[in-house]
């Protein structure tokens, strides 16, 4: 339903076609980059289930791994086994943009190549489970990143997809047909204003003529007296 108060002038049926025009192209972009997005979220979301299957075995080997030591040393034993770690990681972010969307890249690097830092502990005084539940958390580290930035990059897709959703939404449910609903009344004022400003113009020509007729009818009479008078 147009706006009440909508002018109806040329000017404002030359703006409302324009922003017509404007809103059916943003609608159609916007369709292509929802869509777009929908076919990059669903390859994320496979992908996201695969990793998150390869990540959940390794952590619940490791968890096994840890029971059993736990139960095999003392809780003081292993913490002080923990508690100095020789390897670090240096982790850096990057970014990379997926349909104007800014989806995080990360990024480690351990202080050491060495694979015999990832303990901390001499293996003399240990449960050869704890080895087995170090490298099994080692193992799957890289693969537990990967996943965060799976994670958030799908957590990101959607917000965007909403976003898009609801702009398509109202371009073509709200801002399309009223624009359009605002053209035809317009055009339809206007239009009844060109008929009405005919007929005051045929009816204006209609009165001149009529007095065109009546002054020559006059004219006609006058001569015809003057010569009447002329003749008598």
């Amino acid at each position: 339903m147009p706006s009440a108060n909508v002018n109806a002038t040329r000017m404002e049926l030359t703006k409302q076609k324009k922003k017509l025009r404007t809103s059916v192209r943003g609608h159609k972009l916007l369709k292509d980059k929802r869509d777009e997005l929908m076919k990059q979220f669903l390859e994320m979301v496979r992908e996201n289930r695969a990793l998150r299957k390869r990540v959940e075995e390794p952590l619940i080997r490791a968890h096994g791994s840890f029971t059993v030591a736990s139960a095999l040393m003392s809780s003081e034993m292993m913490e002080q086994s923990l508690l100095y770690p020789q390897q670090s990681v240096d982790l850096d972010m990057t970014f990379q943009n997926i349909m104007s969307v800014n989806v995080p890249q990360y990024h480690f690097t351990t202080k050491s190549s060495d694979a015999g830092e990832i303990y901390p502990y001499g293996f003399a005084t240990t449960s050869c489970e704890l080895d087995d539940a170090v490298d099994a958390l080692f193992s799957v580290f890289e693969d537990m990143l990967k996943l965060a930035q799976m994670e958030k990059a799908c957590q990101l897709l959607a917000e965007e997809i909403e976003k898009t959703r609801r702009r398509v939404n109202a371009l073509e449910y709200v801002v399309i047909p009223d624009c359009e609903a605002k053209i035809k009344s317009i055009s339809m004022k206007l239009d009844e204003n060109e008929r009405n400003n005919t007929i005051r113009l045929m009816k204006v020509k209609d009165m001149m003529l009529e007095e065109n007729i009546v002054e020559r009818r006059k004219e006609t009479e006058e001569a015809i007296a003057a010569s009447r008078a002329e003749n008598g």
